[in-house]
């Protein structure tokens, strides 16, 4: 009787994590945020978690999203996903996380533009032309000049 009583759903005390991770909003899906779990890259009070593992309030979750390592501490609930100011109340992230994710965003702002540091891209119409102007003239030079050594063999 007691087995019953401990595989009951209404014994659990929170959700999943990675049921919690969707609901909050931080993956877009479920399976999304079972492959980081799965892949070692979420933990839980600093220990590694599983993707089976319950959630309770005051939990905190360290996890990476994007380039960015995020830390949240668990302030609500859910086994569903709702909109995103009930989802904003689920957590709240520490002010180191935030710190962190705002150096990472200035980062990006100052950093260096990928495609100035491209000296030489596709030849615009222009280059085409002076291409193809070039080769005309090295093409009829050399058909000139193996007609004439031909014909005196």
């Amino acid at each position: 009787m007691t087995s019953k009583h401990k595989n009951d759903d209404t014994d659990r005390d929170g959700p999943r994590l990675d049921k919690w991770l969707w609901a909050a909003r931080f993956f877009k899906t479920r399976s999304l945020a079972a492959e980081e779990i799965g892949k070692g890259r979420v933990s839980v009070n600093e220990q590694v978690a599983k993707a089976s593992r319950e959630l309770r309030v005051g939990d905190q979750v360290q996890f990476r999203q994007g380039p960015v390592q995020r830390t949240v501490r668990v302030l609500g609930l859910s086994h569903v996903r709702g909109p995103a100011p009930v989802a904003q109340a689920l957590y709240e992230e520490t002010a180191d996380s935030i710190a962190r994710r705002e150096l990472a965003a200035q980062q990006r702002r100052q950093g260096v533009e990928p495609a100035a540091s491209i000296e030489q891209g596709r030849p615009t119409k222009r280059d085409r032309r002076t291409l193809a102007d070039w080769q005309r003239w090295s093409a009829s030079v050399d058909d000139q000049g193996d007609q004439g050594g031909d014909d005196d063999a």
